[in-house]
Order: structure tokens, then sequence, then C-alpha cells
């Protein structure tokens, strides 16, 4: 807009290509730059390698009663950060997941990917499973289903709960598991003394049919029991770091074997090729003229 020979003289040499061709220079400039800054990698090479180790089955409980606080935060945290460090701590060996409460369910199977255990990991909750209790029995035969047909040897299992065994055959159970190779270890959480249960929906403790708050043990004693018919250990989860060390220890006396060959690429990254083109669009733009002869001077 404005007066027409005015605007003939503003505009006299100006190049909508010349323009353009800036305007690109800058974003393909901005452009291969956040390509380098992204590291873009390729891989150039596969190396094999043979990892020895032992097959882990974590056996989770998620009944109610591990929301008790009398460990802080409350038994269920607890238990999941154990899981954690111990995989930490255990890199070679492979791990399982199987969480139970009245019923027993493989949450995941024997892997080497702790990155996959542990999202699975932070996942569980007390309501996965509908069913209230504590089924040891049906745990330790689904890690046992689990572990497969094959040779049972280099395999263990690591018991996570209060012990308040609703069915009683746990330890017929962990016995039975022996029997084909298995070791089973046990962790206890919680106190003697009880603890009630905080419901997370009502934010008040669960109550029974009389309207009595719930309390809920550790039954250490029955623990202790499927770790001895399972000639493992029995910790009780009163410091995590010491209850690592000992499963560690024990996980460590098992003989190892050889399992798989895992193919892992070994990437080369392309950043600074990328960037060395964006660095050069840029460097190229201030020098194009955005009009093709010189402004035209207005008196």
């Amino acid at each position: 807009m404005g007066d027409q020979n005015l605007v003939k003289k503003l505009f006299t040499g100006y190049s909508p290509r010349l323009f353009k061709l800036k305007f690109w220079m800058l974003f393909l400039g901005f452009a291969f730059i956040t390509l380098g800054a992204a590291n873009l990698q390729m891989g150039n090479r596969l190396q094999k390698i043979t990892k020895k180790g032992v097959d882990v089955m974590v056996a989770l409980d998620v009944s109610n009663s591990m929301l008790a606080k009398d460990i802080k935060p409350n038994r269920l945290k607890r238990a999941k950060h154990l899981v954690s460090k111990l995989m930490d701590k255990n890199p070679n060996d492979r791990i399982g997941l199987v969480v139970f409460a009245g019923n027993a369910y493989l949450q995941m199977p024997i892997t080497v990917d702790f990155s996959a255990a542990k999202m699975y990991l932070n996942t569980i909750t007390p309501g996965m499973i509908p069913t209230q209790g504590t089924a040891i029995d049906q745990a330790i035969q689904r890690c046992q289903e689990a572990f497969g047909k094959k040779k049972k040897l280099h395999k263990a299992i690591v018991l996570i709960s209060d012990g308040e065994d609703w069915s009683k055959e746990g330890v017929k159970a962990a016995s039975k598991a022996h029997e084909e190779g298995i070791i089973i270890n046990t962790v206890g959480l919680g106190s003697t003394k009880g603890a009630p249960i905080m419901n997370p929906k009502t934010g008040d403790y669960f109550k029974d049919k009389k309207g009595n708050t719930v309390i809920t043990h550790l039954n250490g004693d029955l623990l202790k029991k499927i770790a001895q018919k399972g000639n493992g250990v029995y910790v009780h989860l009163d410091n995590t770091n010491n209850a690592v060390a000992t499963l560690t220890n024990q996980l460590n006396s098992i003989q190892k074997m050889a399992y798989g060959e895992n193919l892992f690429a070994d990437y080369k990254s392309y950043f600074q090729y990328f960037l060395a083109i964006g660095l050069l669009f840029l460097f190229i733009e201030p020098f194009i003229p955005e009009t093709t002869t010189k402004e035209v001077e207005i008196a």
C-alpha cells in the first residue's frame, strides 16, 4: 500500500528468487544442525557376546497386606526397590517376574532386558489381582513353569512376601520345586507386631466384617521353612543393601551357565557431517543479496 511510484522505487531490484534462496539456506542450516544434535547412528559391526549367569524368577506378593506401612514407605514399594537393586547387582543373570495374591500370574518371562523388567516392576499394584490372599504355593508353581521343561539346574526363585499364606501349601510346593533342582530364597517384609492396611481408594484402614481394623503380621517362620526346604536363605527386609548383598552372595554360589549369544551392534555416530553441512549453509546465507541491482535512492 502507498504511492504507486514510491512503492515501485522501493522494490526496484527486489528478487523473490534470491529472498526464497536465503530463506531455504537458513531453514536447511538449522535443520541439519538439529539432526546433528540428535546424534544419528548406524550399526556397522556385530559382536557376539556370551554371558554366564543364573535364571532368577522373582515371586512378588501384591496382596493388600503389602500396603502396610510398618516399613517405609510401605511393604510393596520397599519390595520393588529391593528387586531393582538386585538387578543392578546381578547384571549377568536373567530375570523373570511372577505376581501373586489369591492367585499367581506370570507378569514377565525370563529376560536379559532389565530396562523392560524395571518398567514391568513399576506398573505393579495390589489392584492388578482381584482375588485377595497370599497363595505362595501357586507363586512357586508359576515360577517352575516359567523355567520351562529343560534341566532345572542354575535356577533360583526369590520369593518376596509378608508370609500370610492362606493356602498353607507353600512348604510342600517349595520342597517339590527343590526336588527339580530349583533353589528358593525368601524375603520377609513387615513386623511381627503387625500394622493396619491403608485402603488407597477410601484413605481409611481396611476393616473386617465386624468393623474391626484388619492387622497384618509378618509370618517369618513360614518363610524360613520355605527357604529351608528350598536350600536357600531367608532375609528379613529391614536394610535393603544388606538384603541385596545376602541374596547376591547366595545367587553367586549357584553354578553359572552359559546362555545365548546376544548380538550387539557397534554403532558409529554421524553427527559431525550434519553439523558441518548446517554450519556451511549458515555461513553462506549472509553473502547472498536480496536484490539484483543497487537500491534506488529516494529524494
